[in-house]
């Protein structure tokens, strides 16, 4: 089998795909997240905090000179990304949660029982036969 045929088959397997699918919608959904953050969540805290905005927060450890940028730890966008990884982590959590109660569920239905075999029903309408008498 050549490499080319090899990898096709590799990556025409639905696992494949599926991955990645997962992959783009979750770097759709990791946009929104860190938009919903620095947009929508941080403005609150920042003006509850005192007019605070965050992507300003930082330390400088380095005053800047003539052509050389201030040195500075901005641990205020830290924070922002350290919330969108929070929000990210409990979505993904909770759809894990829902797809294991899902699973348990399916688990947890009995099958069905077999079917007798032909011999019994044959069996069983004899015995039937049999007690009528």
């Amino acid at each position: 089998m050549s490499m080319m045929s090899e990898f096709k088959s590799f990556a025409m397997r639905g696992n494949v795909v599926d991955m990645a699918v997962g992959i783009v919608i979750g770097g759709a959904f990791g946009k929104i997240v860190s938009s919903f953050v620095a947009d929508v969540l941080m403005p609150p805290i920042g003006l509850a905090l005192g007019n605070v905005d965050f992507s300003d927060l930082a330390i400088t450890l380095k005053e800047a000179t003539e052509g050389v940028a201030a040195v500075t730890l901005r641990y205020g966008i830290f924070l922002q990304t350290v919330i969108d990884f929070l929000i990210i982590a409990f979505a993904i959590f909770m759809v894990i949660k829902a797809m294991n109660s899902v699973m348990k569920k399916e688990e947890e239905a009995p099958p069905p029982p077999p079917k007798p075999s032909k011999e019994e029903e044959l069996l069983t309408e004899i015995r039937d036969a049999l007690r009528s008498r």
